[in-house]
């Protein structure tokens, strides 16, 4: 079940992103890609240099480097793994991920200064 709704959103995802190959290439080059593919899709990825990062777009990056910093905080006040586990419904090992990433990126940063 759950994995026939995850097929039609993917659909649903192809076919609004869905552009016919005659409206947007120029004639040459459609002739030279019907030597190698015919009447399927195909998928054009954007330059690297075009790319945006993951979560950029939705703002999720930015929540959840604010949610670890607020973990670090509380952890530095005192906070234990454990009330910080039951808090942001993180596992132990995510907890504790959080603290030395956010540890070392406050040494880089205060090496830098």
């Amino acid at each position: 079940m759950e994995q026939d709704k995850s097929n039609r959103l993917r659909r649903k995802l192809i076919i609004a992103n869905y552009k016919n190959g005659r409206d947007v290439l120029p004639p040459e080059l459609l002739k030279e890609l019907q030597k190698y593919i015919q009447g399927e899709i195909i998928y054009v990825p954007k330059k690297n240099n075009q790319r945006v990062g993951w979560g950029e777009l939705s703002g999720t990056r930015k929540l959840i480097t604010r949610r670890n910093e607020e973990i670090y905080q509380l952890y530095s006040e005192g906070r234990s793994v454990e009330d910080l586990q039951k808090a942001y419904y993180l596992s132990e090992d995510s907890i504790r991920k959080v603290i030395v990433k956010m540890r070392v990126e406050l040494s880089k940063s205060s090496v830098k200064s």
